[in-house]
């Protein structure tokens, strides 16, 4: 057993699985109950046998792991029915976290996850991608409350990453993947090295991987890719492919003072022309057509680079103390589009860029002056619209102290500090007050001049203006560009220093066996600094996102124990245990607060588990929700206060808030597992969760913060100053900072079956997996909705009632080949209600089965090529706006690679 694993506890590959249905923990094929195949689950402080473990714990091994060849850890953790798709390389569009996995079980958010390495808190937590997956020998995930023993952070769970501490000799690895469209191409590397010293008293290893994704572009490649909510002339809200805009147009939209259409459009030489209507119009959208819609411009998947590399190394000085060092670098970095600005500007009828030609198309067809043009800019800068650059850098490095002080006792001791730099951009925005003085041009001797330096008044003029022409598409000169538009940029560093100790064993024996304790202290310091933000953000000079300079820091100082109590012990008829712990937590920004479990195991005949625990577990406000810096969004809502109309284009802004408070969670699992005796390799386990979060931390949905703000206030259409509008009434922007509002509860059950049998020369292995959400109730303290069954990427944590992966294996000595399916549950798009008072049309979306094949060859003893494809038979994604999580948007994937031993 590694010494930096002794805080966990140690059980057989079998007995573990009867605690906590892990088939990923059976490897070997030698008999279970050989203490060469004890596995080490993190559970519990306690080293106990997971034969007897009372929280569930599922491990994902290493057929998991290469199952789909996924190309991160938060991609296979995506796959586990009890987990939710979140921001990974594979579900990123245009957005400021594209790129980021984070692990988020229970559909609660990832940050009621933590996420552990080696069982210590690491920086790299909040990415996934941070880990190089070479070096993962499994993830054990703790699938119920867990504050108690690891504090903060473990709402709905544990993962917990072991890396090969043991790795020896050189091994490798290439790889690469293309979908069936052609796109989204990836290419990876990974090379580990590792080797014993000092008469084996002494281990080193260092590995290294690089990883690129080129990304998938083109949404029309894809059905249903270009969905979107038509509200019709009736009121009545319909969901339906290319939705495009009215009063918007890459040429520009030409609508009166009302904002009424026209539909008119500038052609891309300035000509005026019919606007391309399609089926169906009514107001601001209208269906096909030659229209566009901003979602037509993000991408499917967003690309970037990653590369990792670890190292640690670890000597042994006597049973008594190992010291172990680690240390590893992680960069991130990517390039795209974002999506196009749609500026709404008044025209006038002098205006330098309106040709004659024009001016008498628009006098045929009834255009009064000064009317508004609704444009899309998508014709600006390198990338023609919105650019996003980031470059995300990690460095951490970590020491600690294991060891057996005698008798049965061991203990433990850690230091960790992580550093990430973030650094972004956001390029190709307007500078409104510049661009605003550039539309506005007159002809001053035949030479387009903006206006202000026109008239008489020299106080208005500013000598840099250049005329900008947004007439038609791609006139708008390289000099007017650099002109009235501009960057925005910030570079933050937040940084995380964790200490923790630890002393474990046995302290006495009662009637029925001994009496296992442990007991410690850890220690948190969170820091978040903005190092840079940009003259134009400072200024709030940007109309997208203007970056500000956020700083703050808090830190926690904890103790905590566990007991485990034996109760009775008969011999192949019954064993029960107690057990419970208990953690104070003092935290600098919010003062003292305990979290607790208790729970139990009852053997029976061997065969037959059951459990149940019981527990109380906190969330401290992450540092991000303290101290973020403002961050932007824009989409479509419906105005309550205005009768529900919709409005496109809404821009919402989320931030922190150093006043918020933990959140407190309940937590009940009731459940057991059956390995019968009668029939060798069959394990079953069935567990019970509910869950539920008072003083929840959330930033709500624009529609969300309209609703809730109609239903308390609806005399007040700023809501107090959470929206703010323009002067005609419509919404300028939507304030979505971080709060603590009411509750949220969640009821499931998780099952899981596994059975493996020797066949011929090889093993056949049979695993599935299941979770069934009976509620996830989101009460923000005016209304409660269930969001389980809501599953059009739309609603914040909306999520499949049913999920289950099912597998088949069967490995030989040199062959292997795994054939998986992935059941994900249908359900509705969304609960909107249009403004007749009726929810969408044709709300129902059906479910989805995909099946990945993979293959395996093994050339030589230690060279193995493999094969995958995924979503075999290329089952559409449902109806999309802009994102679903829940379902496959790429389609058919293949991958192929080699891994080498030396």
């Amino acid at each position: 057993m590694k010494p930096s694993h002794m805080l966990l506890f140690a059980g057989s590959a079998l007995s573990l699985f009867v605690a906590a249905a892990p088939a990923g923990a059976q490897a070997s094929d030698e008999p279970a109950t050989r203490a060469d195949d004890e596995i080490i689950v993190s559970g519990s402080r306690i080293q106990r046998s997971g034969f007897d473990a009372p929280t569930p714990t599922t491990v994902i091994g290493e057929a998991e792991l290469r199952q789909g060849n996924r190309p991160s850890i938060g991609e296979v953790l995506n796959d586990m029915p009890s987990f939710r798709g979140t921001q990974t390389p594979a579900t990123s569009t245009g957005n400021t976290s594209s790129g980021t996995a984070q692990a988020d079980l229970r559909s609660l958010g990832a940050s009621r996850t933590l996420t552990l390495l080696n069982g210590h808190r690491f920086n790299g937590a909040a990415d996934l991608n941070t880990v190089p997956q070479a070096l993962i020998e499994r993830v054990d995930v703790v699938t119920g409350g867990a504050s108690a023993a690891w504090g903060s952070g473990a709402v709905a769970g544990v993962v917990n990453i072991i890396l090969k501490d043991d790795l020896t000799g050189l091994q490798g690895g290439i790889d690469g993947g293309i979908s069936s469209r052609g796109d989204a191409q990836r290419y990876g590397a990974n090379l580990a090295w590792g080797t014993d010293f000092a008469d084996s008293r002494g281990h080193f290893m260092i590995g290294a991987d690089f990883l690129q994704d080129k990304g998938a572009f083109d949404r029309k490649s894809r059905p249903n890719m270009e969905g979107g909510i038509f509200p019709r002339a009736d009121g009545q809200l319909v969901l339906t492919r290319d939705v495009n805009y009215t009063i918007i147009n890459n040429g520009g939209s030409i609508l009166a003072l009302t904002a009424a259409p026209y539909n008119l459009v500038f052609n891309p030489d300035g000509s005026v022309g019919p606007f391309p209507l399609g089926s169906e119009t009514a107001g601001q959208f209208t269906v096909g057509g030659g229209g566009q819609n901003i979602y037509d411009y993000v991408a499917v998947t967003s690309p970037y680079k990653r590369a990792n590399v670890f190292a640690r190394a670890s000597y042994e000085f006597s049973d008594a103390a190992t010291l172990w060092v680690q240390g590893s670098y992680n960069r991130m970095w990517s390039d795209f589009g974002f999506f196009p600005e749609t500026p709404i500007v008044v025209i006038s009828q002098d205006n330098a860029f309106l040709t004659p030609t024009a001016r008498d198309q628009l006098a045929d067809a009834g255009v009064t002056y000064p009317f508004i043009l609704g444009r899309i800019l998508d014709d600006v800068g390198p990338t023609h619209y919105l650019g996003y650059h980031y470059v995300r850098r990690n460095l951490e490095g970590a020491i600690g102290l294991d060891g057996d002080l005698g008798g049965g006792w061991s203990y433990n001791a850690y230091y960790d500090h992580g550093e990430l730099r973030n650094n972004q951009s956001l390029y190709n925005q307007r500078i409104p007050a510049r661009f605003n003085s550039a539309v506005d041009s007159v002809l001053v001797s035949g030479v387009p001049t903006c206006r202000i330096n026109a008239d008489a008044d020299p106080a208005n003029d500013d000598a840099a203006c250049v005329a900008i022409n947004l007439f038609g598409n791609g006139n708008i000169s390289p000099e007017a560009i650099d002109y009235a538009f501009g960057a925005g940029q910030a570079i933050t560093t937040s940084k995380l220093d964790a200490a923790g100790a630890s002393i474990q064993g046995q302290a006495f024996s009662t009637w029925a066996g001994p009496v296992d304790v442990a007991f410690g202290t850890d220690f948190r310091w969170e820091k978040y600094t903005t190092n840079y933000v940009d003259p134009l953000s400072e200024a709030g000079a940007l109309a997208t996102l203007n970056y500000s300079a956020t700083n703050g820091k808090f830190d926690v100082k904890e103790v905590f124990g566990e007991i485990n109590v034996p109760l009775l012990d008969i011999e192949g008829a019954a064993k029960l245990e107690v057990n419970g712990a208990a953690r104070y937590s003092d935290y600098s920004t919010s003062g003292g607060i305990w979290s607790w479990k208790t729970g139990s195991t009852l053997r029976l005949v061997d065969d037959l588990l059951l459990r149940a625990v019981y527990s109380r577990d906190i969330r401290s406000p992450s540092i991000s929700e303290y101290f973020t810096s403002r961050g932007t969004n824009i989409g479509n809502v419906a105005d309550p206060y205005r009768g529900n109309a919709v409005q496109a284009n809404v821009v919402s802004y989320v931030g922190g808030n150093p006043d918020l408070t933990p959140e407190v969670s309940h937590t009940l699992t009731l459940g057991g597992s059956y390995s019968p005796g009668f029939a060798p390799g069959l394990q079953l386990s069935v567990d019970y969760y509910e869950i539920e979060i008072t003083n929840v931390i959330v930033t709500l949905l624009a529609q969300d913060v309209l609703n809730t703000c109609y239903a308390a206030t609806p005399g007040d259409p700023t809501c107090g100053g959470l929206i703010v509008r323009a002067g005609d009434g419509s919404i300028a922007s939507i304030s979505r900072t971080y709060r603590n509002l009411a509750e949220y509860k969640t009821r499931g059950l998780d099952i899981e079956a596994s059975y493996r049998k020797q066949v011929g020369p090889g093993t056949l292995s049979l695993r599935a997996l299941a979770t069934h959400v009976f509620e996830l109730l989101i009460d923000d303290g005016v209304q409660t909705t269930d969001r389980a069954g809501i599953v059009g990427g739309e609603t914040a944590f909306g999520t499949p009632k049913w999920r289950v992966t099912g597998s088949v294996s069967y490995q030989t000595g040199d062959f292997g080949v795994d054939l998986r399916a992935r059941y994900v549950d249908g359900g509705i798009y969304s609960t909107q209600i249009g403004p007749n008072g009726q929810p969408i049309e044709n709300n129902d979306i059906a479910s989805r089965t995909y099946i990945d094949l993979g293959l395996q060859f093994k050339a030589t003893e230690d060279f193995t090529f493999f094969a995958n494809v995924n979503n075999l038979f290329d089952r559409d994604p449902p109806l999309i706006v802009y994102n679903n999580p829940n379902y496959d948007q790429i389609g058919r994937y293949f991958s192929i690679g080699a891994k080498a031993k030396f």
